[in-house]
């Protein structure tokens, strides 16, 4: 792919990812292992395969795990820095404050927890023809009711932006994908939050300045929760989200030194992670397994999260459900619809049923 001339790329990655919890409280959620490899690894993949390869990173929680797994970002073919937000400062204040880093006219920014299948390319050329100061990827949604919608007019001009209502005007909604001008990021107020729904993109409305939308129907989703989160993962496994880390798609990616019994069943996007063991008669189906996760005789994990060194017993039942770092889930056990199990913690044996629902 030919360098993207003239642009590069900023990450905003300083969530807490409270909605993943227990998962984000030993990781990032975008450092959490989607697909066989952290989130983040596919963003970053799909930004070096569009010719970007100057991309700016704005930390804040862990902040430090970023930097150690990806360093400079030469395996990926990236240069990578970092910037670490020290008090929250909102979507613009964080952009801001990774300007000093910045070299480019047009800056890509990104949040960090969004796939999405949007032509990058694309986007950039939008902005380019247009004359655009900034451009957000908008996408069409089914229900847009649960987001803010932003209309445009006949010029694909952003008219407004408007907050969640049971009426909305249109289906198009804020993907979280942005073009901004380089003069823009440097005129956001520094060292405060400043949000870019609130105050940075209506400020430039009201201003007069161009506001653009480059409309889609790509693939797209917001991973902040645990059941977004594992059809994410799965998506990318299947091959029906984008993604150059993914080499060969299909119904399940077992990583090395993981241990799969021939009479277990893996369907649906399953990811079996390294150093795992699933025992005959398990059956799998759209499920993450963190690093050295067991899975014992005939229990069945559905739609549902291991984290690292999680013990799922003979024959239990997890549907749609997260169980945290080294948590046992005891034999016959069944975890339905929303469970969370915290780290460390050991349900007993002898078929108990716990549900969120319930």
């Amino acid at each position: 792919m030919s360098p993207l001339i003239g642009a590069e790329a900023v990450v905003l990655v300083g969530g807490k990812g409270t909605r993943l919890r227990p998962l984000t409280l030993s990781a990032p959620k975008p450092m959490l292992p989607t697909a066989g490899v952290p989130f983040l690894t596919h963003l970053l993949s799909r930004i070096r395969e569009v010719g970007i390869t100057h991309v700016v990173l704005g930390t804040s929680y862990k902040a430090e795990v970023f930097q150690e797994y990806f360093g400079d970002g030469a395996a990926l073919g990236l240069e990578l820095e970092y910037v670490v937000e020290e008090v929250p400062l909102d979507t613009a204040g964080a952009i801001r404050n990774v300007a000093h880093r910045l070299r480019e006219p047009d800056v890509l920014v990104f949040n960090g927890d969004i796939l999405s299948g949007v032509d990058l390319r694309g986007v950039v050329e939008t902005h380019r023809s247009t004359q655009a100061d900034v451009t957000l990827h908008l996408v069409k949604v089914d229900d847009p009711r649960r987001f803010g919608c932003v209309p445009t007019d006949a010029e694909g001009r952003v008219t407004a932006f408007l907050e969640k209502t049971e009426n909305p005007p249109t289906d198009q909604i804020n993907a979280g994908c942005y073009v901004f001008r380089r003069e823009v990021i440097d005129a956001i107020p520094v060292g405060r939050p400043v949000s870019v729904e609130r105050e940075t993109f209506p400020g430039l409305l009201e201003a007069g300045a161009r506001v653009q939308g480059h409309v889609d129907t790509s693939y797209w989703l917001d991973l902040g929760t645990p059941a977004a989160f594992v059809k994410g993962s799965a998506d990318l496994v299947r091959g029906i989200a984008p993604s150059a880390a993914v080499e060969s798609p299909g119904e399940a990616v077992v990583l090395a030194g993981a241990r799969v019994d021939p009479g277990a069943v893996l369907t649906g996007g399953t990811t079996v992670g390294a150093g795992c063991t699933v025992a005959a008669g398990a059956v799998l189906d759209g499920a993450v397994l963190f690093d050295g996760a067991v899975v014992g005789e005939n229990a069945k994990v559905s739609r549902s999260v291991l984290g690292a060194g999680a013990l799922v017993q003979t024959e239990a039942v997890v549907r749609d459900a997260v169980i945290g770092d080294q948590a046992v889930v005891g034999a016959r056990c069944e975890l339905l619809d929303g469970v969370r199990v915290w780290p460390g913690v050991a349900l007993p044996e002898g078929g108990v049923r716990f549900s969120a629902d319930a």
